[in-house]
């Protein structure tokens, strides 16, 4: 299977997180993302790695479209410089057509909703929802915490080990990005089958 990166969905953190390789990392990405070719979209929001991450592909020339809530539009958190916003009623809503409009996901550093974002999307990777690969971009050990989360889940048989592998985790955006081109979808049959053996 081969993934054709036209737009990817990053998910990442709504503050700039206390080490500076959070912010080194997010303008890494968002350059490699235009030296590719590839649009962003991405939450909607003007504050911390998430405003970071679409300033920076806006000034090297990339497209952005945000998709942010109407009640986080009102409250002036969105961002107004980017290619195209799309304001949506709920958080349900938006993460929806976030998921709709990506090709793949990258998820930087970040918090609750970030975490929450990833997992969800892997979920529908396995359960044939989509076939689009989920990336953890990584920095000072952040995500190996949830690496090592998904490697007990396998050892613990909750998690098959072709639906972990669907889960890329790298230091480099074009780590990522490259792995994408590899990804394979789960096997769904093996996964709904009621015979574990």
């Amino acid at each position: 299977m081969t993934i054709e990166l036209r737009q990817v969905c990053v998910y990442c953190g709504s503050s700039p997180g206390a080490d500076p390789a959070f912010a080194a990392l997010t303008v890494a990405l968002g350059q490699e993302l235009v030296a590719r070719g590839i649009r962003l979209v991405y939450g909607g929001g003007a504050v911390g790695l998430m405003g970071l991450l679409a300033d920076t592909v806006l000034a090297a020339g990339g497209e952005v479209t945000g998709i942010i809530p109407e009640f986080l539009h009102t409250r002036e958190i969105q961002h107004n410089g980017l290619t195209e916003l799309r304001v949506v009623s709920t958080m349900h809503e938006r993460k929806a057509m976030m998921a709709e409009e990506a090709d793949a996901f990258v998820a930087l550093p970040g918090g609750i909703g970030t975490f929450e974002e990833v997992f969800e999307v892997l979920t529908w990777t396995q359960l044939g929802v989509h076939d689009k690969p989920v990336g953890l971009l990584d920095v000072a050990g952040f995500w190996e915490p949830v690496m090592t989360l998904i490697e007990r889940a396998v050892a613990e048989q909750f998690l098959k080990p072709d639906a972990a592998a669907a889960l890329t985790h790298g230091t480099t955006p074009a780590e990522v990005l490259d792995a994408f081109a590899a990804f394979v979808p789960p096997d769904r049959d093996k996964w709904f089958a009621l015979d574990e053996t």
